[in-house]
């Protein structure tokens, strides 16, 4: 006598087992930009503040941006880095400064 399975007897089949492969998050970098108005000690601060670098970090990254007119402050998913750069130019329009922060692709 054949064995019978589950659908010939009415029964729900059983689908084999799909392995989901997730994706790594697109990383996007947030560059703050030099302009001759923003303090350097405001730059420090949104780093550590906003970007959560120590001190010597902040200063590191601000220099870059002072000497080489951009500089990287961190580099997150979209949405992280999309916030934290709305963050970092409103902190800096509360005080009238007019830092730049964009986002781009890594």
């Amino acid at each position: 006598m054949p064995e019978r399975t589950d659908k010939e007897e009415g029964g729900v089949g059983v689908l084999p087992e799909r392995k989901t492969r997730l994706e790594k998050p697109k990383l996007f970098k947030v560059l703050l930009h030099n302009d001759d108005f923003t303090t350097m000690d405001f730059v420090v601060f949104v780093l550590e503040y906003v970007f959560k670098r120590t001190e010597a970090e902040a200063v590191v990254i601000m220099l870059n941006v002072h000497n080489q007119g951009v500089g990287v402050a961190g580099i997150y998913p979209y949405e992280i880095a999309y916030e934290k750069c709305q963050k970092a130019m409103n902190l800096a329009r509360a005080r009238q400064y007019p830092l730049l922060c964009t986002v781009e692709q890594e």
